[in-house]
This record gives structure tokens, sequence and C-alpha cells, in this order.
């Protein structure tokens, strides 16, 4: 093993030896290389006055060499915050300004030790990271029935690693903290597993309220209690769209120093938050009561974006971190949150007003972009692909009685007539 990685593991295991044990066998090996084209280069940077003959990019009168077709479309911006590499760990500045809109989001952070947020490509990104540096084949990564399809490719196809559900709602339409409990102490033997909490949920659009996070922490300190080690990884995609009676807080701020044999790991990004899916900017920030532990999973970190996609794009890092130092930031934010909330209070009001008689439920709904409906008399992949070919209507058919509707982007004046024809479809369906 590279005594880098052997070194890391010391610290690791000296900080927390249960955080060691979750590592998977990957995890233990990665490292971030001190010597070499990186540290070489970071060093000519800050000596070499003369002539650096390190940078792997192209410079031109004393900055990055570039096109005028390109930069014409981009002239608010310096070349040099656009064409150069950005570090592997992000903008330092975008690091700092989020790390500082994670604690004014979430007061439960205060006084807790967690690191500074390593930029991604995205939250897809992080959330491989997370495999790679804790899933072996054979651990159990747990998360509810009704999830984003991902996972199953990140966790179980990508890592090999044993996917365990639990069903997500109870019978009063509460987040299931108790199979969540279950499916945790099933794992006493093997003595690990990883944790996805996705709140708002994919494609539910569900986030639990105080007493439902309440109960979910507690059974994640019950199985540590039991003596298994936890990663939980919050996959807080779609956070701040809380519209009604939910949690306003990621739960990485109650997990954050809970009990050693638990690692919070949350994974977020302006993807969704900002309005900015295409530029792929998402983060990873570990949670940790040791400094040199936090440290250690941090290189980690980078050796599995160095091995991977090297950095991460330097354009869109930059245009996040302007539009998050923007004064009509905030007023700007507000605008698309009503709008956001004005959908889903619309479908609500057309869910609970009686008109689609009695072919279909809802599940609960608060937050995020989705909602579910579960059909009772017509199966949602037959409904899905009558829906498109007959109305020219887009929906997700999931298992044999869901069908997800992302109200999202949908006009609020739009989603009657779609709900009206959803119900068509339904109605054409039985009537043949």
């Amino acid at each position: 093993m590279n005594p880098l990685a052997e070194q890391l593991n010391e610290n690791i295991k000296s900080g927390n030896s249960h955080v060691y044990d979750m590592l998977s066998g990957l995890g233990k090996e990665i490292y971030f290389p001190k010597e070499g084209i990186l540290s070489q280069s970071a060093e000519a940077s800050a000596q070499a006055k003369k002539y650096n003959a390190t940078i792997g990019i192209a410079t031109e009168n004393g900055g990055p060499m570039h096109l005028a077709a390109i930069q014409d479309t981009l002239s608010a911006y310096k070349p040099q915050d656009l064409y150069p590499y950005a570090p592997p760990a992000g903008k330092p500045e975008l690091r700092k300004v989020w790390r500082a809109k994670m604690l004014q989001e979430n007061p439960s952070l205060a006084g807790k030790s967690f690191g500074n947020p390593i930029a991604t490509n995205a939250l897809t990104h992080g959330l491989s990271i997370v495999a790679d540096l804790f899933a072996d084949e054979g651990d159990a990564v747990i998360f509810p029935d009704k999830n984003w399809e991902n996972y199953e490719l990140t966790f179980g196809i990508r890592r090999h690693a044993r996917i365990v559900n639990f069903p997500l709602f109870t019978d009063e339409m509460t987040f299931n903290s108790a199979g969540l409990k279950e499916a945790l102490l099933a794992q006493k033997d093997k003595g690990k597993a990883v944790v996805i909490l996705n709140f708002p949920n994919n494609p539910t659009g569900y986030t639990p309220g105080a007493k439902e996070g309440g109960e979910i922490v507690d059974a994640i300190q019950a199985a540590a209690e039991a003596g298994i080690n936890v990663v939980v990884v919050t996959d807080d995609a779609y956070f701040g769209l809380f519209f009604e009676d939910s949690l306003t807080e990621s739960l990485f701020g109650k997990l954050a120093g809970l009990h050693p044999r638990i690692l919070p790991v949350k994974i977020d990004g302006a993807t969704k938050e900002e309005y900015v899916w295409g530029f792929r900017v998402g983060f990873i920030t570990f949670a940790a009561d040791d400094e040199a532990l936090l440290a250690a999973l941090e290189q980690k970190a980078l050796g599995i974006i160095r091995a991977t996609i090297s950095s991460g794009p330097h354009p869109s890092q930059t245009f996040v971190l302007k539009a998050l130092q923007s004064p009509e930031f905030e007023a700007q934010k507000a605008e698309k949150f009503k709008t956001m909330k004005g959908r889903a209070n619309k479908v609500k009001a057309l869910l609970d007003s009686g008109k689609y008689g009695d072919v279909w439920e809802y599940y609960p709904f608060n937050s995020g972009y989705f909602m579910c409906l579960k059909l009772k008399t017509v199966s949602a992949e037959a409904l899905r692909q009558h829906l498109i070919h007959q109305y020219g209507v887009g929906t997700i058919a999931l298992g044999g009685t869901d069908l997800r509707i992302a109200f999202s982007c949908i006009a609020e004046e739009n989603l009657e007539e779609l709900f009206d024809l959803i119900y068509q479809g339904v109605q054409d369906l039985q009537s043949k």
C-alpha cells in the first residue's frame, strides 16, 4: 500500500477506529498524491517567478489562452476564472461560501465539527465518491422502497453492494422509522451499513416532520449502540424546497457528533437548489469530531476525484459563486420558491377536490419537485404508455401502481388540464 494511504489510514484510526472499519478496500487504498504533477505545479506557481513550464494549459499575454468566439459570450468573467483547471477540491472561495450557506440554513450545525465542502460534478458524483470510499461487495446499503433508481447503479452495480429496501411509509402514511431500524439492526452480524436519507424524497416529494426526523435519528443511534458502524448519507438534492409541515433542515446537523459509530456525509449542491441543473456543481461534506480524521477523509475523497474526473468544471463553479455573492440572489430565489410552492399547492387542491373519483390515491408530498399517484384500477406502465401515445403526456411509471408527476416543470395554470388528461387516460383503460 502506498505510504500516503497508510498515513491517512493511521490518522483515521487514531481519530476514530470505527470510521476506519467503515472504509471499503478501495477506501483504504486511495490517497491524494502529494508528490507529482499537481504538487510540483503548485510549488512552481508559488516560486517560479521567471518561467513556469509546469502548467498543463496554454497561456498567452500573461493569462490563459482562449478563443474570442467563446470569451465574447462570457465577457462578464475574467479568463482566469473560466479557462484554467479548478483545484480538485473546487474553487476555495466557493467552498467557503457554500459552508457559510450550510451553517445559515441548518442551525443545528452550530458548534458541530464538520469539514469544508468539496466540490463534485453534481450530486451523482458525490454519491459515487461515497460508494467508492465505503461500499464493498456484499455491504448493506439501506434506503426506502420508493427511491431514485440511480442508487442501484451507483451502489449495487458499480460496487456490488447489497441493496436493502424497507417501505417508505407506514400504514398511517408517515415515515417508516421502525422499518429503517429493523433493516439496520439486521446488519448486526455484518457490523456495518450505509444508509441513504433522501429528503425531499424522489419520487414522492415527501419530507418527514420534526417528530419523524427524531425517530430517524433515534433508529440510527440504536444501530450504532448495537455495535453497527453506520455511514449515513443525506442526499439533500432538493434542499430548501419545503412547502408545508416538514423538517426544514438536513438531518446531517442532528447526526453530526451523535455517536462514534456514525459517520454523517452530506451530499448537496447548486444543481436543483439554485436551478442550475446543467452546471453540474455539487458538494460532499463529512462530519467528525477529530480534525485529522476529517482531513484524511477529505484527502481520500480528493484521491477518488483525481483518479476519475481530475477536477470539476471551472466555469460553472465561477457562475455559482457569483450568484451566491449577488445581492439579488435571495430575492430571486424566493420568487422561484413561491412559484414552486404555488404549483405544489395547486396539485394538492386538485387531488383533494374529489374531481377524479376513486381511481387513485396519492402519497403524501410536501416538498421538492414531485408527487406520486397510487393507481387503483390500472397498471402504471399501461397508463404511461397510453398517456404518451394518445394525449402526448409524459409521466414516469414506478412499479405496478405508482405514477410519478413532476409538477416542477408544469405551469400552475396547466396543472388542471394535466390531471384531467391523466384521469381521462385511466377511464380509457378501464373501458377496454
